[in-house]
């Protein structure tokens, strides 16, 4: 019976530690989407990417640099914003070609935080940036060329989920 409640003992001391780590708490959550602009064939983005509705291409068209005759969507992520540690997205389901990280500067206000990101390709850093996201306000990345044209990246603050739902 001792060496039971020794081991139950054992298992149970990091889910306490890690409850009372103040670090992880979630403090909002960001949605990063990789879009491809180009002005050649758009079916160069592959069989997997979606077209953008008007709203979106017509945002997107809004940027000088990201100025395009087509746009497709290749994927999305959505993960929580820990207080005190990195996170990391893959909006590319099942591929490890395009990840943002991201890790918490400061809290401006409810709707506004300070965080340092990077955006890495192929495991290579090629980005680093603090930037400041708002819920509405995406943050637009021109990305490297790719497949005769180029990613795009927007990283936004995602809105809280409504009460009650």
């Amino acid at each position: 019976m001792r060496s039971v409640l020794w081991l139950l003992t054992l298992w149970m001391l990091p889910l306490a530690a890690e409850a009372a780590d103040p670090g992880k708490e979630t403090i909002g959550e960001v949605e990063v989407v990789v879009y491809f602009g180009t002005d050649g064939d758009p079916a160069a983005a592959g069989d997997r990417s979606a077209e953008v509705d008007d709203k979106t291409a017509e945002r997107l068209r809004g940027q000088k640099p990201l100025r395009f005759a087509h746009y497709r969507r290749l994927g999305s992520d959505r993960k929580e914003l820990y207080r005190s540690y990195e996170n990391w997205a893959q909006p590319i389901a099942g591929s490890d070609e395009i990840l943002c990280r991201f890790e918490t500067e400061s809290r401006l206000s409810k709707h506004r935080m300070r965080l340092d990101l990077e955006l890495w390709l192929s495991r290579k850093k090629i980005l680093k940036s603090g930037i400041v996201l708002a819920h509405g306000k995406p943050v637009l990345v021109l990305g490297p060329e790719w497949r005769g044209g180029r990613l795009i990246v927007s990283v936004e603050l995602a809105p809280p989920p409504k009460r009650g739902s």
